[in-house]
C-alpha cells in the first residue's frame, strides 16, 4: 500500500481478504509489524438505523476524530467539510432524512462519507460496494479512487468483481488459502492462468474500451 493509490484484495471466499484488512487495522492478532498512520477500517455492514439525519451522522463522525473540546466546536469549516462530503457522494437529497429512512445501500454510502470526512491517510474498506446497485457501485469506486489521489491516502479494499478491481485499482493482490498468490498491476495479475489456478474456472480476459479488463468465465473446472 502506497499513499495516493488503491490496492484491491481479491480471491475466493475464505481466502483471508477480510482477515488481512482486520490485521492491518489492528483488530486481529498477527505476526509481523504494520505501520499505518491514521488508519481507518470500514466493515462491509452498513451503519445501524438511528434517528440521526444523514448530515448529523457525517458531522458526528467528523467531530469524533478530534480530541477534547475541539470535538464540540462546530464552526464553518466543519459544516463546509460535511456539506462537501455529502455532495461528493450524491447524498445531498438525503441530508435531512434519518438513517432509519434509508436503504441498506444508502446507509453504506453514508458509512463511507463518515470515513472520508475524517480524512484518514490509510483507509481499509471491506467490500464497500456489497449493498449497492451497479450505478452506485461505479459512483463509489470512482470516489474511492479520487479520494486516494487527492488526500493523498493509501486505500486497500476487498473486491469480488475482478472487472471493478482492474478498472479502479492501481495494484491487485490475489489471496488464496490465506496466502498471497500474486500481486502487481491489474493486467499482470488478472490473467486466465490465475483464474484457473485460484478460482477454478475457465475464463477469458480482454481489454475494454475504457482501459479496463473484462473477465468472462465459461465453466467451473473443479
Amino acid at each position: 500500500m502506497h499513499s495516493g493509490t488503491v490496492t484491491a484484495l481479491v480471491g475466493p471466499n475464505g481466502a483471508g481478504k477480510s482477515t488481512l484488512l482486520r490485521c492491518i487495522a489492528g483488530l486481529e492478532k498477527h505476526d509481523g509489524d504494520v505501520q499505518a498512520d491514521k488508519a481507518l477500517y470500514l466493515p462491509q455492514d452498513p451503519p445501524p438505523v438511528s434517528s440521526l439525519t444523514v448530515y448529523e451522522s457525517v458531522l458526528l463522525a467528523r467531530q469524533q476524530s478530534f480530541k477534547g473540546f475541539a470535538g464540540f466546536r462546530v464552526g464553518r469549516v466543519a459544516r463546509r467539510d460535511v456539506e462537501a462530503t455529502v455532495e461528493m457522494l450524491g447524498l445531498e437529497r438525503f441530508a435531512s432524512r434519518t438513517m432509519a429512512q434509508l436503504s441498506g445501500g444508502q446507509r453504506q454510502l453514508v458509512s463511507f462519507a463518515q470515513a472520508v470526512v475524517r480524512k484518514p491517510t490509510a483507509l481499509l474498506l471491506d467490500e464497500p460496494t456489497s449493498a449497492l446497485d451497479l450505478r452506485n457501485q461505479l459512483l463509489l469506486l470512482s470516489r474511492i479512487r479520487d479520494y486516494a489521489r487527492e488526500i493523498p491516502s493509501a486505500v486497500a479494499m476487498t473486491v469480488h468483481d475482478l472487472g471493478h478491481a482492474a478498472r479502479f485499482s492501481d495494484c491487485v493482490v490475489v489471496l488464496a488459502g490465506g496466502k498471497v498468490h500474486s500481486a502487481g498491476q491489474p493486467r499482470e495479475v488478472i490473467t486466465e492462468e490465475m483464474l484457473r489456478d485460484v478460482y477454478g474456472v475457465s475464463a477469458t480476459v480482454q481489454d475494454t474500451a475504457d482501459g479496463g479488463l473484462a473477465v468472462e468465465a465459461s465453466r467451473a473446472l473443479w
